[in-house]
C-alpha cells in the first residue's frame, strides 16, 4: 500500500468494558458513523488492552467483546461499510509490537502523559507491569499494522498518536535505507518519463532547499499520478523527496474528534464506573425514572426559588440535547422560576429516548440472532488480518527476517 493511498484509511478501537453510554456515542461513535463513508474504516475492540489493566479480572472480557460490538451497530456502525473486528484475533498486532519494541527507546514510553496519570487513578491496581508501559506502543502496533493515515481521538490521547508518529519515523530511518537506497530512487524517478521526472527533481530541490511546503505537496501528487511505478518504486520516490529512506510505516495524523463532553447524572463525566450513565440500549422507563431524579441547581429548594442554568446538571445535558429555543425556554424557566424541574426534565426525557429508540430496536434484533455478530467479527477479523499480513510482510523484509 502506498503512503500516500493510507490518507484514505482510519483506524480507532475502543476497550470492552461491557454496555456503552451516551457518553461513547456523542464522544466517538457519532463520529465513526460518519467517518465510515468517507474513509476505508478500521475499527477494533481492543481486548489485549482491557488486560494492561484488568489483567487480574479478565473474565467478562468476553461479553463485553460481545456486548461493545452490539452496541457499535446498533449506534449504526456498518459491517458493510467499515471493517468491525477483535484486536486478539490478529496476532499481527503482537508480532508488530515485539518488532517495534525492539527500537522504540524505554524513556519513550515512560514520557506519555497518561502512563502516569493512569497510575495514579488506579492507584488500587498492580500496574507496575511491562504490558502496561508497553500498551502505547500496542496502541501504535494497532495503528501502523493498517498503515492508517488518520486516527480519530480526543485531545487527551493526541500525544499517543504523536508516539505513533515517532516510532513509525525511527522504524523508517532504521530498515528503510535499503542498501544503493538512493541510486535505486533515482531509477525510479527516471521511470517516470522526462517530463514528470524533471519537475519532480525541481520540486523536491525546492523543498528540500527551501522548505517549501507547497513544492512537497504537489510532488507528491505528482507521484501519486504515474501509473507505472511499483508500490516499492513509489514508496522510494516519495522517501527521497523527504530525504528519509523508504517509507515503510507512513506516519499517521491525529483527527481530532470534536469534544462532546456529556454529563452524567450527578454533574461528572458520564462513566459506568461512577454509576452515573445511560446506557446507549436503556429501557425507556429507566431513562425518565433516571432523569426524574437527577441532581438539579441546589439553591432551587422550593419550586419559588429562582436558579442557575449553569449550576445544572440537567441544562449541561439540554445543551447536547435540545435546540436553541428548548435551551432558552429551560435558562429562562429556571432563572425566574418559572418552571420547575421536573418540568424542566421533561423535553430533555423525550429526546434521549427518541435517539435510543432506534438503537434499542436494531439492539434487540442483534442480541436475538448472535451467529450473527460473530459472524461480523469473524470476517470483518479475518479482512483486518489480510491488510495486517500485508504490512508485516513488508516489516519482515525491511528488517531481514523475510526467510520462512
Amino acid at each position: 500500500m502506498s503512503s500516500n493511498d493510507s490518507n484514505q484509511r482510519v483506524v480507532s478501537g475502543m476497550r470492552p468494558t461491557g454496555q456503552l453510554h451516551l457518553g461513547h456515542y456523542h464522544g466517538a461513535l457519532k463520529n465513526w458513523i460518519q467517518l465510515q463513508h468517507e474513509y476505508e474504516c478500521f475499527f477494533f475492540v481492543a481486548d489485549w488492552h482491557a488486560l494492561t489493566t484488568h489483567y487480574d479480572d479478565a473474565y467478562d472480557i468476553e461479553q463485553y467483546s460481545f456486548d461493545t460490538v452490539v452496541d457499535w451497530m446498533a449506534a449504526g456502525v456498518n459491517p458493510n461499510a467499515a471493517t468491525i473486528f477483535l484486536q486478539s484475533r490478529v496476532p499481527e498486532h503482537a508480532e508488530l509490537l515485539l518488532l517495534l519494541s525492539m527500537i522504540t527507546p524505554l524513556s519513550w514510553l515512560e514520557r506519555v502523559p497518561t502512563y502516569k496519570d493512569q497510575q495514579q487513578k488506579l492507584a488500587e491496581k498492580d500496574l507496575a507491569t511491562y504490558g502496561f508501559l508497553g500498551y502505547p506502543l500496542l496502541q501504535a502496533a494497532d495503528i501502523l499494522a493498517y498503515r492508517a493515515g488518520h486516527v480519530p481521538v480526543g485531545a487527551d490521547q493526541v500525544a499517543h498518536v504523536e508516539l505513533t508518529r515517532e516510532v513509525a519515523r525511527r522504524f523508517n530511518h532504521v530498515y528503510g535505507r535499503e542498501p544503493g537506497f538512493e541510486e535505486s530512487a533515482a531509477a525510479a524517478v527516471r521511470k517516470m518519463g522526462k517530463k514528470a521526472a524533471r519537475l519532480y527533481n525541481q520540486l523536491r530541490k525546492q523543498y528540500t532547499e527551501q522548505g517549501d511546503v507547497a513544492a512537497l505537496e504537489q510532488a507528491r501528487a505528482l507521484v501519486s499520478e504515474q501509473q507505472n511505478l511499483s508500490i516499492g518504486d513509489r514508496e522510494r520516490v516519495y522517501g527521497f523527496l523527504e530525504g528519509s529512506g523508504r517509507i515503510i510505516l507512513p506516519e499517521p495524523d491525529a483527527l481530532l474528534t470534536k469534544e462532546s463532553k456529556v454529563p452524567g447524572l450527578d454533574g461528572e463525566k458520564m462513566s459506568k464506573s461512577y454509576g452515573n450513565a445511560i446506557a446507549l440500549r436503556e429501557a425507556p422507563e429507566s431513562v425518565t425514572e433516571k432523569v426524574r431524579t437527577m441532581k438539579t441547581d441546589p439553591a432551587r429548594v422550593r419550586l419559588t426559588d429562582p436558579g442557575n442554568p449553569d449550576n445544572c446538571p440537567v441544562f449541561d445535558l439540554h445543551k447536547v440535547y435540545s435546540e436553541d429555543d428548548v435551551c432558552r425556554w429551560a435558562a429562562e424557566g429556571c432563572r425566574t422560576a418559572g418552571i420547575g424541574c421536573l418540568e424542566c426534565k421533561g423535553p430533555l426525557i423525550d429526546s434521549i429516548n427518541a435517539e435510543l429508540a432506534p438503537m434499542r430496536e436494531r439492539g434487540e434484533r442483534l442480541e436475538s440472532d448472535p451467529d450473527l455478530v460473530k459472524s461480523v467479527i469473524v470476517e470483518g477479523s479475518e479482512r483486518a488480518r489480510d491488510v495486517a499480513k500485508e504490512t508485516l510482510d513488508d516489516v519482515r523484509g525491511a528488517i531481514g527476517l523475510a526467510l520462512r
